[in-house]
């Protein structure tokens, strides 16, 4: 990011032959930025070709660049802009080979000018040729800006954008970064307004060409010696040069870059898949991460049990499967039986499977009335075959293996096998609640994983040393594998959290403090949850519920994130808004699948979800948005146009969080306070899943605290469920690149309150 990963001089001047070089400013800004505009006395691709590296990360992270340039350019150059306008066949570039691009765009050969006119025809290289209106003079502005999303930084000076000027010449740059105060985004918003505008064609102070009037050779009507000696220079420096060994000052800058670009070589390794092709059990990529790899070393010196902490997003299902792999790899077989917690998850895990080529999977669900039979038939087959040659792997929800008849079924496994198979949970805080914690002494078989990014069950203390006796694990977790230690090591994306304070009207907050009074009686301050669970807490926690989920003020805190996400952007593509769900009460020590396979749609939350739809569609009417529910068909299909860009915006309820991945979002709004901090976890983690086309992620997440006076009856029940809603705003704000946001957002109730995010 331009604002956390670029290390800015003080004075923000760039200068040739000191330590803050120009084309070090081009290098680290185009390695941490997402949109390049450059606004041009001359240009020369030769810019780009010792840039090479530094490009090739701005390309492969869906970097887009637009340029406005004058009308004089090289016969190279101007050659390219004609075949890129032109009907003729150009190569495919893939950008999503870092490595190929990069070569390619460090040599400045055919394929080098092929690569570049399939950039411009693409779009993700966009030029608008000027000249002035009146007179014989020439376009002569050299100044840019270059942002991530996020943050932006201009820059003006005496730099051209050529090799030239980047090696040869003594230049200087003046950077404004929009952190630095209102004084820079004054500068910044004019660099960025001319641009616009005469990008746009709304400038009438300049002629607008095709590339076919584009001068290569300076005519004796020219007044400006300048350019012509520069396109001499230029072409000299090409040709004679390119080998040159550089001064020490730039050569460091392009090193650097040449490093990122290899680093993020060596991690798409990581997760490229295996070419070989074959039924033989495998890893499905080159190798396990390293971190996969310690957690199967702890699972096997503690007795082949345990239980994975892991954030979501760094392969908990790829890790435990990685663990049945090396049992195959000794002992060539694999048995397993795997819990998830929907139907949704059933047939992401089968998927997951098969990509370890483990066949033989049975689907324990009701969409597979044969599972019965096809259990039957594997228990007989260990019965007369060698137990040891019956492979297969059994995945069930946890509602399916809590009915008696099933669990019987799935537990009736002869002793030997008890021994051998592996029992995988995911989501594994499910373990202990419900008739699942009941069942937990009848499950025999030895092997063991329990996988949860948030294992510990909020306020049970008895259900938590149940599973954790259950694992094998003791007082720790078998491995642990934080989000801070994801993020860091560039397994998962850096985000900025923004918290937003929504205030209740005084008529919500009039019938708020009526029904929070009658919820007083029944909270009990010392175990920080309710006394009892019967209808009447249950619909005093909805009622309560609702108010928040509707509180009026919302609307336009929502409709101000979305202006400002499309004023940056010119859209609001790869955006998931969660919408709040109306069926049950908030229980703040409830778990996301205890008491439901799905996530059941009603009348009340699909008429929030159309609400909120509304907002995107009033705020941008060629926003595609479409709902993701419960029993919508097509799921895949929509996944895949979102991804795409074709679906812009997905609004929904709790489906996402069934497993679902979307590494391509890259904001999401939480429009709901929730009593379940586990819900927000798995949302984050979804958020922050790598694509090689998002550089950052963004999280707006909506808090709704209402004010309550101390001396009233509710404060202290008030007070604590704020503690608990803090709580998540701490871990989020915590590790995001803008803590201090938080802090600033929320000062004025944790004052209040007398709490602390920090």
């Amino acid at each position: 990011m331009l604002k956390s990963n670029v290390v800015w001089p003080e004075s923000r001047r760039f200068k040739s032959r000191s330590e803050w070089e120009p084309i070090g400013f081009f290098s680290e800004a185009l390695c941490n930025a997402t949109q390049f505009d450059l606004y041009l006395g001359f240009f020369s691709s030769s810019a780009i070709n010792v840039l090479a590296d530094s490009f090739a990360s701005f390309l492969y992270q869906g970097g887009k660049m637009r340029m406005i340039i004058n009308d004089t350019l090289s016969s190279d150059d101007k050659h390219v802009m004609m075949v890129s306008e032109s009907d003729s066949n150009i190569p495919f570039f893939d950008l999503s080979n870092l490595e190929s691009l990069s070569y390619t765009l460090s040599n400045r050969d055919r394929h080098f000018f092929e690569c570049l006119a399939w950039l411009i025809k693409n779009e993700r290289i966009e030029i608008k040729i000027v000249s002035p209106k009146e007179g014989h003079g020439i376009s002569h502005a050299k100044c840019g800006l270059f942002s991530d999303g996020l943050n932006r930084v201009a820059f003006d000076g005496s730099c051209n954008f050529s090799r030239t000027a980047l090696i040869e010449n003594i230049e200087s740059i003046t950077a404004f970064c929009d952190w630095d105060g209102q004084g820079d985004v004054f500068k910044i918003n004019d660099i960025q307004d001319e641009f616009n505008r005469t990008f746009e064609g709304n400038n009438d102070t300049v002629t607008y060409l095709s590339c076919d009037k584009v001068k290569t050779a300076i005519t004796a009507t020219f007044a400006e010696k300048d350019i012509k000696e520069l396109i001499e220079d230029e072409n000299m420096l090409i040709s004679k040069s390119l080998d040159k060994e550089l001064p020490s000052s730039i050569s460091k800058h392009l090193t650097k870059a040449k490093v990122r670009v290899l680093d993020m070589i060596d991690k798409i390794a990581q997760t490229k898949p295996a070419t070989e092709d074959s039924n033989v059990p495998k890893f499905p990529f080159q190798e396990p991460r390293e971190y996969q790899k310690k957690a199967f070393e702890n699972w096997k010196n503690n007795k082949q049990q345990g239980l994975f902490a892991m954030a979501t997003g760094t392969g908990k299902t790829l890790t435990s499967l990685n663990c049945l792999l090396n049992i195959y790899k000794k002992y060539h077989f694999y048995k397993s039986i795997i819990l998830v917690p929907t139907i949704t998850l059933v047939d992401q895990w089968e998927q997951e499977c098969k990509r370890f080529n483990f066949n033989n999977i049975v689907k324990v669900s009701s969409k597979n009335a044969k599972w019965k039979d096809e259990v039957g038939s594997i228990k007989l087959r260990e019965e007369i075959n060698d137990n040891a040659s019956v492979s297969y792997v059994i995945i069930a929800t946890y509602a399916s293996f809590a009915r008696e008849a099933i669990f019987k079924e799935l537990m009736s496994f002869n002793k030997i096998t008890q021994k051998r198979l592996l029992f995988i949970a995911d989501e594994a805080h499910n373990m202990g609640a419900g008739r699942i914690l009941d069942r937990l002494n009848g499950i025999k078989f030895l092997r063991r994983i329990g996988l949860s990014a948030t294992p510990e069950r909020q306020y049970d203390d008895a259900g938590n040393k149940a599973v954790m006796n259950f694992f094998g694990c003791g007082k720790s977790y078998t491995f642990e594998y934080s989000m801070r230690d994801a993020i860091e090591n560039g397994f998962l994306c850096r985000y900025y959290y923004y918290p937003h304070l929504v205030r209740l009207t005084d008529e919500e907050m009039s019938e708020y403090m009526h029904i929070s009074t009658q919820l007083a009686k029944f909270y009990s301050n010392e175990r920080k949850c309710f006394n009892t669970d019967d209808d009447v807490v249950m619909r005093l926690l909805l009622k309560r519920k609702r108010i928040i989920h509707k509180a009026s003020n919302k609307d336009a805190i929502f409709k101000s994130i979305l202006e400002q996400r499309y004023k940056e952007k010119g859209n609001l593509k790869y955006t998931l808004v969660y919408v709040p769900e109306g069926a049950r009460p908030d229980d703040e020590h409830s778990d996301m699948y205890d008491k439901c396979e799905g996530v059941e749609s009603d009348d009340y939350s699909e008429n929030l979800i159309d609400k909120y739809s509304q907002i995107i569609l009033d705020v941008s009417n060629e926003t595609t948005v479409k709902k993701f529910v419960s029993g919508i068909k097509e799921r895949g299909i929509i996944l895949d146009q979102f991804a795409k860009g074709e679906i812009e915006v997905l609004t929904s309820m709790k489906c996402l969080d069934e497993g679902v991945d979307v590494p391509r979002s890259e904001m999401a709004i939480f429009c709901a306070s929730t009593g379940n901090p586990r819900q927000f976890i798995q949302r984050r983690g979804r958020i922050l899943r790598k694509h090689p086309n998002k550089h950052m992620a963004v999280i707006h997440d909506l808090v709704i605290v209402p004010e309550i006076n101390s001396e009233q009856d509710n404060y202290a029940m008030e007070r604590s469920l704020l503690q608990s809603e803090l709580k998540r705003v701490h871990d989020f704000a915590i590790l995001s690149e803008n803590a201090d946001f938080a802090y600033t957002e929320l000062e004025d109730v944790t004052s209040y309150y007398n709490l602390s995010i920090f």
